[in-house]
């Protein structure tokens, strides 16, 4: 049985892993066929218009501002941000969940690419 310190190391280690895989999916937009999911918006986003969702996917691809609030575990894998919208300021969140194969329950090996698969979504808070 592995000591508690190991434990910790194993853990951070995957985390890492974990958020490393996440920034890929999520710069490449679910491109990259080395962390396969799916990118998906609600309809609360896609009712701001074309050129909003456009400047909301670019925020999100190159989003980087990760604290100990918005990512306690450090897997990089929410975020939020505010959107000029028809003359207003929009609150929007992003977050990435970590599937089985099928999408039907959490991934059982979320460090393992070829077991788990990503959902990015895109919302406005009153959606969560």
């Amino acid at each position: 049985m592995p000591s508690m310190s190991e434990t910790l190391v194993t853990g951070a280690f995957k985390g890492a892993t974990v958020a490393q895989q996440n920034d890929l999916f999520r710069n490449t937009w679910g491109t990259d066929p080395a962390v396969p999911g799916r990118v998906v918006a609600t309809r609360g986003v896609a009712a701001l218009g074309p050129e909003t969702c456009l400047r909301i996917m670019g925020i999100v691809r190159v989003y980087s501002f990760f604290t100990e609030d918005n990512d306690p575990f450090g897997t990089r894998d929410f975020g939020d941000f505010e959107v000029e919208a028809e003359g207003q300021r929009v609150k929007v969140y992003w977050k990435i969940d970590l599937y089985d194969l099928a999408y039907e329950f959490g991934s059982e090996a979320p460090d393992d690419p070829a077991r788990t698969r990503r959902l990015l979504t895109i919302l406005l808070p009153e959606e969560w």
